[in-house]
């Protein structure tokens, strides 16, 4: 019995000097735009915090990355403070680049978890981007009550896309009626001008109602023998038509200056004057004798 006290006194000391590192945040989802803070602690207060810090996992990168390298590029409302005893990450507006999993680690080896890290803290954000509104066959982005300008008899199909925490409801609806079409893609084929009006695609979060956006787009119908101009697409033709008009001529403009000054500079340098070459001296002359007339000592 004497010497069993010994080696549980010694069990109980070497047990006590490691502790847990623990992590702290919202365990259920959070609503974009709202503020939440993570917490690394130690499980015994005494254990300085000093070499803790936190990581977030990359989904693109799919591996662990120190989350004060990515402090510029969370934006002005990531605060992460410092004290003896926590490390607090304070979001003062919560968005999608905060979704995913925090862990805490420390390279301290007083932690009893195998590879000096806390526990993972999923955080999930509730989001939705901005709408955006696009015609099926062209890249270009409508805007807000943006204007499309088609010939009777033409199609259109439309389609709204947004990125959100889940897949969102698409609704689309003309002239603010009752009229409802659950689908993310309006198609109107050979347009008349029945057609013509206002229509609006809504998209809604399933699981958060507040979380909403939408967009509207005016349809008008031209006449069929509508020059090819008056168009939304004939419109789009000519601007990127005078754009790269001005870019072509931009191109020539400075290619001309550019040949003319090298031109005038080769011109303005002429042939290479060698002041240092000297005449030349023929044999027999005059200048191949040795000349004394400027030797004014007589000889001793």
């Amino acid at each position: 019995m004497k010497c069993v006290l010994p080696v549980v006194g010694l069990v109980l000391l070497v047990h006590g000097s490691f502790a847990t590192l623990l992590i702290k945040g919202p365990t259920k989802p959070i609503l974009e735009g709202q503020q939440f803070t993570v917490e690394c602690l130690y499980s015994d207060s005494e254990f300085n915090i000093s070499q803790v810090h936190l990581e977030m996992f990359s989904k693109y990168m799919n591996r662990w990355h120190p989350f004060y390298r990515r402090f510029w590029c969370r934006g002005y409302d990531t605060e992460i403070q410092k004290t003896s005893n926590s490390l607090v990450m304070s979001i003062s507006q919560a968005s999608s680049i905060y979704d995913g999993s925090y862990r805490c680690v420390s390279r301290a080896k007083n932690v009893t978890a195998p590879d000096n890290s806390s526990e993972v803290l999923a955080i999930k954000v509730q989001y939705m981007g901005q709408l955006s509104v696009t015609r099926e066959g062209y890249s270009r982005y409508l805007g807000t009550s943006e204007e499309l300008k088609v010939r009777a008899g033409d199609d259109v199909v439309l389609k709204c896309s947004t990125s959100a925490s889940e897949p969102p409801i698409y609704t689309w609806n003309k002239n603010g009626s009752d009229w409802m079409l659950p689908s993310s893609k309006l198609t109107l084929m050979k347009v008349s001008s029945s057609d013509q009006g206002w229509y609006t695609c809504m998209a809604k979060h399933p699981s958060v109602g507040v979380l909403k956006k939408s967009r509207t787009i005016s349809i008008t119908v031209l006449s069929v023998d509508a020059p090819w101009y008056s168009t939304s697409n004939g419109q789009l033709m000519l601007m990127t038509s005078v754009a790269a008009a001005v870019l072509l001529v931009f191109i020539v403009s400075v290619s001309v200056f550019l040949c003319r000054r090298a031109k005038h500079a080769k011109i303005a340098k002429g042939p290479i004057d060698d002041h240092s070459q000297k005449k030349p001296i023929y044999r027999n002359s005059a200048e191949s004798l040795l000349s004394t007339s400027a030797d004014k000592q007589p000889l001793v």
